[in-house]
């Protein structure tokens, strides 16, 4: 089982319903995992963009007295802090040690294969493999189309929104989609969210890569595997959801058999244009 703060916040908000707002509440404190225990009722409702009173609500909702006794909670299940004679680290620093906790909370999800595993099957089985993203979640899309079109006989990539939008996801589901692969990435844009609820209507199993098992994409999708992402510069960095998708590549290549094949022929090819400068 994971120790590290994070991974315990999202442990003790599993299995209990939560309200878009309280949701917001939630995915608030695992990104200020270390800080979370230490916030007024005040502070986490400023921090999540919300009221007081629906912190109050949030921690009623988890089975607590009120906000109060769910901070002692926390207090009493955090770590140490650091010690005071610890050296600090700059915003630079903090930023790639949060991205080294955001990887080692990665691995310890992927501790337990069989969801990525499961992704890989039903997205190797896809034929043709949607693949949407849109923003900031654009390129990892990107990135994973790239490869995929390497090993997977047909890959389109959904990284523009607009009204055909839902056109290409109908053309996909016509030829025989039967999944939709999404990366999801703050700020989660409203025509994501509405793509995914449209794709599931239209029969399309959705398998989402999310910052968060309580982002806005969670309720229309089938199959979300979490990767956080890093909050310490002025814009997010994307290391876990990038390595998450190279594992989902790694886990479609086992469910299609002549993966290896196309990749060799892929580089003879290559070889034979001089495509690359060794």
């Amino acid at each position: 089982m994971s120790d590290s703060p994070a991974a315990r916040l999202q442990q003790l908000f599993e299995g209990h319903r939560l309200t878009p707002t309280q949701r917001r509440i939630a995915h608030s404190m695992v990104r200020q995992a270390v800080d979370a225990p230490f916030l007024s009722s005040v502070e986490l409702a400023e921090l999540a963009g919300v009221s007081q009173p629906s912190v109050t609500r949030f921690a009623v909702a988890l089975g607590f007295d009120g906000y109060p006794a769910l901070r002692r909670h926390l207090r009493e299940v955090a770590p140490g802090t650091p010690d005071a004679g610890e050296t600090p680290y700059n915003e630079y620093q903090q930023a790639v040690r949060g991205e080294i906790e955001n990887l080692s909370r990665l691995a310890e999800i992927l501790a337990d294969p069989e969801p990525v595993e499961r992704a890989g099957r039903l997205l190797a089985e896809s034929r043709p493999l949607p693949v949407l993203g849109l923003r900031a979640a654009s390129s990892q899309a990107r990135g994973f189309a790239y490869f995929a079109a390497k090993v997977h006989p047909d890959v389109r990539l959904l990284d523009e929104g607009g009204t055909m939008l839902t056109d290409r996801i109908d053309s996909a589901r016509s030829a025989g989609a039967s999944t939709l692969l999404c990366f999801a990435l703050p700020r989660h844009p409203r025509e994501v969210v509405e793509a995914l609820a449209y794709a599931r209507t239209a029969g399309l199993t959705v398998v989402t890569v999310a910052d968060s098992a309580f982002a806005p994409v969670a309720a229309h999708s089938d199959l979300l595997l979490p990767a956080a992402v890093g909050t310490g510069l002025a814009f997010d960095t994307v290391c876990a959801p990038m390595l998450l998708g190279r594992v989902l590549l790694e886990a479609m290549c086992d469910g299609l058999p002549d993966a290896q094949a196309r990749l060799e022929e892929f580089d003879a090819r290559a070889a034979a244009r001089g495509l690359f400068v060794e």
